[in-house]
């Protein structure tokens, strides 16, 4: 996804203070070539790369400015033909003069900020992942389901929504209905969120779309969540048809390059599907602090087999 520095500048304005140099024409700067990490976008001026985003701090100023003058206007020529995003200068440098004349030059945007470099690269590089990441939308509706980031799917009809409406009532939190955008925020995480039009609403059949801020209070919703585990919601013919009663090997969904547990419940007449959704969350931050169950069942049952056999 194409991120330009104006973006980063507004996005990180306010918590690194940062203020514009010179070279605003530079503001749609591209820093986010294809296939590039976002620990590769940025970094200090050791060295230059083309394409990355430069980091001046007291280290780089200070040996900057103990070079010849032609050294100088040497390193100048190279930061500038390899064609960075941006410059930024921090620890509340003030940037050398011909610094300063040659970004406004060439629109080369010039950043300052008062917080240390280090603090400055990492908060960047944090922001970086989340603006580059790879994102998708799915149908379904996405909760945090005590503390874990549980996303309802299954067929129209089955009643998806229902099942939210009671996990909140039972103190749950909503972060998306009907449509959540997910991106790949690190090389393990999936985090989701909910797309403008659609926050704080519920659409339940039969109700229509419900505030559920306005019902429930500020506690029932959450801005995000990390995607831990999907609850897939079928009908017992398909649970029959299709899916084993005891899997022996944890089911998975691929959701963006990651392989997300799921799990499949069956949906029928009389079936608390709240309590069964709270016992497959339990579950699952058993299988997350290493507890596999059913592996457990399987190695009692050969060790009894075993048994039987030897006597």
């Amino acid at each position: 996804m194409p991120v330009t520095v104006r973006q980063l500048f507004d996005a990180n304005r306010e918590s690194l203070h940062l203020t514009w140099l010179a070279g605003e024409g530079g503001a749609g700067r591209d820093i986010s070539p294809v296939r590039a990490a976002p620990a590769d976008l940025l970094g200090y001026l050791n060295l230059i790369h083309p394409s990355r985003l430069h980091v001046f701090g007291h280290a780089e100023t200070d040996y900057y400015l103990h070079m010849e003058p032609p050294r100088r206007h040497a390193i100048l020529d190279d930061m500038v033909s390899g064609k960075p995003p941006a410059v930024v200068v921090c620890e509340g440098i003030t940037p050398a003069p011909e610094l300063l004349a040659r970004c406004q030059a060439a629109q080369l945007p010039l950043l300052a900020s008062p917080q240390p470099g280090a603090r400055v690269i990492d908060a960047l590089r944090s922001w970086l992942a989340k603006a580059t990441a790879d994102a998708t939308s799915m149908h379904g509706v996405f909760m945090d389901v005590l503390g874990l980031g549980v996303l309802i799917s299954g067929e129209s009809g089955l009643g998806k929504s229902e099942l939210a409406l009671e996990l909140i009532s039972r103190g749950h939190g909503l972060v998306a209905d009907d449509v959540v955008d997910f991106k790949r925020i690190a090389h393990n995480a999936v985090e989701g969120s909910c797309p403008a039009l659609l926050r704080n609403m519920l659409e339940v059949r039969g109700l229509g779309l419900l505030d559920i801020r306005t019902i429930f209070g500020e506690t029932s919703i959450r801005r995000k969540m990390r995607l831990k585990l999907i609850v897939h919601l079928v009908r017992r013919s398909t649970m029959e048809n299709e899916y084993q009663r005891l899997p022996l090997e944890a089911l998975t969904q691929d959701v963006l390059g990651l392989a997300v547990r799921k799990v499949v419940i069956p949906v029928a007449a009389g079936r608390n599907m709240a309590v069964l959704t709270e016992a497959a969350v339990r579950s699952t931050v058993l299988s997350l602090r290493g507890i596999d169950t059913t592996r457990e069942f399987v190695e009692r049952q050969h060790r009894m087999i075993e048994q039987t056999g030897s006597e």
